[in-house]
């Protein structure tokens, strides 16, 4: 199918903006897709409202295929909003960096005086929240696994993860591919390995293991 008829949307992660896929969105674009950026609050707004606004956000894009990029709680938001209002036009979704399973930095930060407002309301809820299943849509997982982050050194986080997120939370059941990358959680915005390897996922429903500086992908392929 023409990329230019085909719509990705990118959601962005805890304390961001849009703005931050800059470079990833100029990327895509080049690839001839249309790229659309949606910001929320991610802080101060519970995790069902901030799903619900971005199903309305989808609802009034145009035409055909709609795929789906989320950094880190970008993510969740996506997730949640396709659960919550399923849109058969949504094909495939690209988690980069994705506290899926849980969030060892999230509940530690929690414990810490004064922290506990950096999470977030959105955060907060998915932690205690079934984990949705996404039916009829290709899942692509990136982890990173350079050790860069505020976060890991306050908590003490398990190697291998990326500053923020450990490589294992970020498995998604049922996921179509994962691949792991040698970059830290707020590289994966900027780094053309990782840029790459969503342009693969969104033109073919799988990355690219033969690419140098990766780690075995663990996705399970249906």
């Amino acid at each position: 199918m023409n990329p230019a008829a085909q719509t990705v949307v990118l959601v962005h992660g805890l304390w961001m903006h849009g703005v931050v896929f800059g470079l990833l969105r100029r990327r895509l674009e080049r690839a001839g897709f249309v790229t659309r950026t949606w910001s929320y609050p991610s802080v101060r707004q519970g995790l069902a409202a901030n799903a619900d606004a971005l199903a309305c956000f989808l609802a009034t894009l145009p035409g055909g295929p709609i795929h789906l990029v989320g950094h880190s709680l970008g993510g969740i938001i996506v997730a949640s909003a396709l659960a919550r209002h399923p849109d058969p036009r949504v094909r495939r979704c690209v988690l980069m960096g994705t506290p899926w399973t849980t969030s060892r930095s999230a509940t530690g930060l929690q414990r810490v005086p004064g922290m506990s407002v950096l999470i977030g309301r959105s955060l907060r809820d998915w932690l205690a929240a079934p984990r949705p299943a996404l039916p009829g849509i290709d899942v692509g997982v990136i982890s990173g696994s350079r050790p860069l982050g505020l976060a890991g050194f306050l908590v003490g986080l398990p190697r291998p993860h990326d500053g923020i997120v450990m490589v294992d939370e970020t498995r998604v059941a049922g996921a179509r591919d994962a691949v792991t990358l040698r970059v830290s959680h707020m590289e994966m915005l900027l780094s053309a390995r990782c840029a790459d390897q969503v342009l693969s996922f969104l033109r073919t429903g799988s990355f690219t293991h033969d690419m140098p500086d990766h780690h075995a992908g663990q996705g399970i392929r249906p």
